[in-house]
């Protein structure tokens, strides 16, 4: 599922200054919201905000080209973090005035961010001392949204147009919770489609690994704690903190991706796909499914084979 923050109402043509990355922009004392708006086709349009920034795409289709990287595209759904002083240039292949893009920027002071890190390092360590708390502008800049990330951005987006006395304060509180989400966002990238390359290194990568493994067994948290050598109260704990979700949930989406993996073969039923995908109960696979994707693993299976 794409977790795609709620709409931003687009601007009448009349109102843009340009019809190429047009910026409206809300400023506060913690930070700066901007929500740029293209409705016309364009190439190569340079783009440079001066700090970190946190882009998601709202609407539409860019194409990013970011320094020491290979272009890709940038789809609703999906967040990128830029580096401070970074140029980005993008491509608008399809945008016009029936399809306009339309993107969130939020510029992070640099202040904010050391104090937000050294805060988590020194209070709430990683589970390994060798891989600290730290903003990727780099390697795992490019992600899909988690569902966190997106609630609190959407609440960004609601106080940059409150008019509230108490709105700066709220705003510094939730950038930094936006930061945290950011990293554990960018610790899940790491870890659960690198699992293999840290498996050695990384404790939870070892965990991540053997939920894969044995994904339609009876999986236990006893076991995955003894895997990653920690008390079960320790490892339940830390997880979350570290990723952003507990065990079960990640082990309950794994189990959910499998499930849409079967379910897209014309000669799969839903009764069997319960059963290969980890899960020993249709009535609770059902109400999950329902729960995480929106529709019933029936109403899935009918979309995705048209």
């Amino acid at each position: 599922m794409t977790y795609v923050p709620a709409p931003i109402a687009l601007r009448q043509p009349e109102q843009l200054t340009t019809l190429v990355e047009n910026r409206t922009v809300y400023t506060l004392e913690a930070f700066e919201l901007n929500v740029f708006e293209t409705h016309r086709t364009a190439h190569q349009v340079p783009l440079s905000m001066g700090h970190v920034v946190l882009t998601t795409m709202l609407q539409g289709k860019k194409v990013m080209h970011l320094p020491g990287q290979a272009s890709f595209e940038y789809l609703p759904g999906e967040s990128v973090v830029v580096g401070e002083n970074e140029t980005m240039v993008i491509d608008f292949p399809e945008a016009d005035e029936q399809h306009p893009t339309q993107c969130l920027a939020v510029a992070i002071p640099t202040d904010t961010i050391r104090q937000t890190v050294d805060l988590l390092n020194e209070e709430q360590p990683r589970a390994e001392a060798h891989l600290p708390w730290h903003l990727d502008t780099l390697e795992h800049a490019h992600f899909q949204n988690t569902p966190e990330l997106t609630g609190t951005l959407e609440r960004l987006v609601q106080l940059s147009r409150d008019t509230g006395r108490v709105k700066d304060v709220l705003a510094g509180f939730t950038i930094q919770e936006m930061l945290v989400r950011l990293m554990q966002t960018q610790a899940r990238q790491l870890l659960f489609h690198n699992y293999q390359q840290h498996a050695t290194s990384h404790r939870f990568a070892a965990v991540v690994q053997y939920i894969k493994q044995h994904l339609t067994e009876q999986i236990t948290v006893e076991k995955l704690a003894e895997l990653a050598c920690m008390s079960k109260a320790t490892f339940f704990r830390v997880f979350k903190r570290e990723l952003g979700l507990t065990p079960v949930e990640y082990i309950i989406q794994e189990r959910l991706q499998e499930a849409k993996r079967l379910l897209r073969n014309p000669l799969t039923k839903v009764a069997d796909v319960c059963f290969r995908a980890g899960f020993n109960n249709t009535a609770y696979f059902q109400k999950l499914f329902k729960q995480y994707e929106g529709v019933t693993p029936g109403a899935y299976k009918r979309q995705a084979l048209g």
